[in-house]
C-alpha cells in the first residue's frame, strides 16, 4: 500500500446514517449557490469573446434556461498555459463580458489549472521560487508559500479584477500523459504517496482563497479528481473527458451513483459525451444518445452539457433535438424548489441527493439488483435509457405499499414489479413515490427569476406524506449564521387534509406571503401563504 499507516473508523446505521458520519468526520458539504442548480453550457470551446457573448444572447433570445456560460481553456493564449491572462487579441476587456453575462442574469465559469507554462512570465516567477514539483510543470500545492503565491495571482489577475463567479479546476489528478510524470508518479518516489492526495490540496487553495478574497458569494468549484474530505471545500467533480456510447452512459449512471454512496454529494458528467462523432449535427443516431444523455442529466446533482471540439448549444441539431431539450431545461427549473430543499439536506444534515436504491429500499432484494435506477432526492424514481431504438424500457418499482405514479400521465401502479413504460424520444421513465408532497415552481429563464412567482404544491396521494421547503438568499453564507426559512408541509392522506406549518426562521428578502397552488389528482385550490399555520381541506 501507498499509504504508511491505516486509521480504521466504523460507522454504523442506515445508508444516510453512515453518510453523515462521514461527513461529520471529512467535512460537511457546504452549499452551492442557487444558479449552480440549473443549467451550466459548456463547450470545448469558445474561441473568442464575441463568440461567447453572441451564443449567451441567442440562448436568451431562444427562451432556452441556462445560468452558467462556461470558458473552456486556451483563454490565455499567446501568454502561455494556464498564464492567468486573456489574450487581449481575443479577449479584449472580460470584465465587460461578465458584466455583460451578469446584465443577462448568467454566470461565468472559467477553467483554470494547477500547472502552468515554465515559459511564461508568472511560470518563471514560480520556478525561480521552486514552487514546481519537481521535473513537472504542475505546482507544488503541498508547499504553503506556493500554494499561497498561486493564489495571490489567481486572485489578483482574475477574480478580483473580473468578478468571475466559478471555476473549473481542470486535470487536478494531475493529468500525467508523459512518462517522465508517469515515472515521478509511480513507484518508489514521493509521487507514489502525495499523488492521490494532489486534488484535495488544489481545491483547499482556490477554496479557501475564494473564502477569503470572496465572502459574500458562494464558491463554485468544478475539479475532475477528488479525495476523501474534497466535499468540504464546495468541489463538483464529474466523470471527465468520456465517450458517447451507449455502454459509456450506462456506466455513468452506475459510476454516478458508487460516488453518491462514497458520500461525495456532487456530481455530474459530459451529457451528450465528451467525445463526439464528427458529424453528430445531422447524425440521427448520435442525436438519439445524445437526448438520452441529456434527459438523465436532467436529474443529476448538476445539470452540464459538454462536448469536445463541438457547438453543443441545442440549436445546433435542429428543431426536434432543441425542442425536447428545451422541455428538459424548463423541467429542470421547475424542479429548482425540490432540488434547492434537498441540497439544503446535503449541506445541513449530511444528506444524500442522488440515491442509490439500495439507501431508501434496503430489504427489497430486486431493487439491490438495479445499476441504472435511482433516487433523486426522496419521492423521483429515475430510470435512465440506455439503449438504442426501444420502443419500451424495463422500469422496476421497489416494494412500496402506497404504489408509484407515472409523473408524465399520473398512471397508478403497485410497487415491487417490473413494468413496461412506452420509450418515446420526448421522455425517459420517471415515477413519483405515492405518498408525496413535490413543490414544482413555474418555468423560468433563470434560477433567481422571479421568485416571488406562485408555486405549485402537487400530492400525489397514497400515505401521509411531509416536505420541508428550504429557502435563503441563494448565494451567500448567511445560512450559517441561521438566515434561512422551513415550510413544513403534512399530509394527511386518511382526513384529505394538507397542513402548512408555521414558517421557521427568516432571512433578508424573503418573501412573507406566498401564493401556492395545491394540485391533487381530486382538486385544485389556491391559497395565501402568510407564514401563519393553516389547513387546506381536499376532497
Amino acid at each position: 500500500p501507498v499509504a504508511h499507516s491505516l486509521d480504521y473508523t466504523v460507522f454504523s446505521g442506515n445508508a444516510d446514517e453512515i453518510i453523515a458520519g462521514y461527513r461529520q468526520l471529512t467535512g460537511k458539504a457546504p452549499m452551492l449557490p442557487l444558479w449552480a442548480l440549473g443549467y451550466i453550457h459548456c463547450r470545448e470551446r469558445y474561441n473568442t469573446q464575441a463568440e461567447l457573448l453572441e451564443n449567451a444572447h441567442e440562448f436568451r433570445k431562444r427562451k432556452l434556461p441556462v445560468d452558467v456560460i462556461v470558458q473552456d481553456w486556451q483563454w490565455w493564449g499567446k501568454y502561455g498555459w494556464n498564464a492567468m491572462q486573456f489574450d487581449e487579441s481575443k479577449y479584449p476587456d472580460p470584465g465587460k463580458m461578465v458584466r455583460e453575462l451578469h446584465n443577462m442574469n448568467m454566470h461565468l465559469m472559467l477553467s483554470v489549472w494547477s500547472k502552468i507554462d515554465k515559459q511564461s512570465a508568472l511560470g518563471k516567477q514560480m520556478e525561480s521560487k521552486g514552487f514546481y514539483i519537481p521535473g513537472t510543470d504542475w505546482i507544488d500545492f503541498f508547499n504553503p508559500d506556493a500554494a499561497a503565491f498561486y493564489w495571490h495571482n489567481f486572485s489578483s489577475k482574475l477574480l478580483k479584477p473580473y468578478k468571475i463567479d466559478a471555476w473549473w479546476q481542470d486535470a487536478t489528478e494531475p493529468e500525467n500523459d508523459d512518462l517522465l510524470n508517469r515515472r515521478i508518479n509511480n513507484g518508489k518516489t514521493p509521487g507514489e504517496f502525495y499523488r492521490n492526495v494532489y486534488p484535495l490540496f488544489v481545491n483547499k487553495t482556490v477554496y479557501e482563497g475564494l473564502r477569503k478574497d470572496d465572502p459574500d458569494r458562494r464558491a463554485m468549484i468544478l475539479t475532475r479528481s477528488g479525495f476523501s474530505g474534497i466535499q468540504r471545500y464546495g468541489a463538483v467533480t464529474w466523470s471527465g473527458d468520456v465517450g458517447n456510447d451507449w455502454e459509456t452512459l450506462r456506466r455513468q449512471i452506475a459510476g454516478g451513483l458508487g460516488q453518491m454512496a462514497t458520500g461525495l454529494p456532487w456530481w455530474t458528467y459530459d451529457a451528450g459525451g465528451f467525445f463526439r462523432p464528427s458529424d453528430q449535427y445531422t447524425n440521427k443516431d448520435y442525436q438519439e444518445r445524445m437526448l438520452r444523455w441529456i434527459q438523465a442529466g436532467t436529474f443529476l446533482p448538476l445539470m452540464r452539457i459538454h462536448g469536445y471540439m463541438s457547438q453543443t448549444e441545442p440549436w445546433r441539431y435542429g428543431e426536434q433535438v432543441e425542442h425536447i431539450v428545451s422541455d428538459f431545461l424548463d423541467l429542470r427549473y421547475r424542479l429548482l424548489p425540490y432540488i434547492y430543499s434537498h441540497t439544503a439536506l446535503v449541506s445541513h444534515q449530511g444528506g444524500t441527493f442522488m440515491r442509490p436504491l439500495i439507501f431508501d429500499f434496503s430489504q427489497d432484494k430486486e431493487a439491490l439488483k438495479q445499476q441504472n435506477e435511482y433516487m433523486f432526492g426522496k419521492s423521483l424514481l429515475i430510470n435512465p435509457i440506455t439503449q438504442s431504438n426501444v420502443q419500451s424500457w424495463k422500469t422496476y418499482l421497489p416494494e412500496h405499499e402506497a404504489g408509484w405514479i407515472d409523473f408524465w400521465n399520473g398512471k397508478a401502479y403497485e410497487g415491487g414489479q417490473y413494468v413496461d413504460i412506452p420509450a418515446s424520444i420526448e421522455k425517459i421513465p420517471v415515477f413519483v413515490k405515492a405518498g408525496t408532497i413535490l413543490p414544482l415552481g413555474m418555468k423560468k429563464q433563470y434560477a433567481s427569476e422571479n421568485l416571488s412567482a406562485p408555486l405549485e404544491i402537487h400530492i400525489y396521494p397514497g400515505e401521509d406524506a411531509s416536505f420541508i421547503l428550504y429557502e435563503d438568499e441563494g448565494d451567500n453564507y448567511n445560512y450559517k449564521k441561521g438566515a434561512y426559512s422551513n415550510i413544513r408541509f403534512n399530509w394527511n392522506d386518511r382526513k384529505r387534509v394538507l397542513t402548512i406549518e408555521e414558517r421557521q426562521g427568516e432571512y433578508p428578502g424573503m418573501q412573507a406571503n406566498r401564493t401556492l397552488r395545491i394540485i391533487s389528482p381530486s382538486a385544485e385550490k389556491t391559497v395565501v401563504y402568510q407564514g401563519k399555520r393553516m389547513k387546506i381541506q381536499l376532497p
